[in-house]
């Protein structure tokens, strides 16, 4: 009986040891939403941040057109979570990334204008991500989608 004690004692302090370091909290936002243009391979950069990828896959996903990147302007911003929300001028959709191995992963496309945006632009209003389109009703949005306000 003593042994088996012993054991657990052994395997709780060796599993304690193995846990990963976490440092909480961490807050992963922007205060501001970046801009970015696309050069002629499609490739955006931030330089504050050190971060650019291709934004060829996004074209194809948005317009079915991976042909026609040069130029193209993108909104970009990221949350507390650490998540990136991308969106542009002509977009349906706003896109929620998350950080993988060597790019960014595609977590949700939320959907948010019929028509398409006209003058998209994003805000940070902590816990969410705003997103701005001339004259429509400001979109709260989150890493799983819109931001529904509960009725009283």
């Amino acid at each position: 009986m003593k042994l088996s004690g012993i054991f657990f004692v052994f395997l709780a302090t060796l599993a304690a040891g193995c846990s990963p370091l976490m440092l909480k909290p961490a807050d992963f936002s922007w205060p501001i939403e970046d801009e970015l243009k696309s050069d002629s391979r499609g490739m955006v950069q931030e330089d504050r941040y050190s971060l650019s990828f291709s934004i060829k896959p996004l074209m194809y996903t948005e317009f079915k057109d991976s042909v026609n990147v040069s130029n193209r302007t993108i909104r970009l911003i990221r949350d507390i979570e650490g998540y990136y929300y991308i969106t542009g001028p002509k977009f349906k959709n706003v896109y929620v990334f998350s950080q993988g191995d060597g790019g960014l992963v595609l977590e949700k496309a939320v959907p948010v204008s019929k028509e398409g945006l006209t003058s998209p632009a994003f805000n940070q209003r902590t816990p969410y991500i705003e997103l701005i389109n001339g004259n429509d009703k400001p979109i709260m949005l989150t890493k799983d989608g819109i931001h529904e306000e509960e009725k009283k």
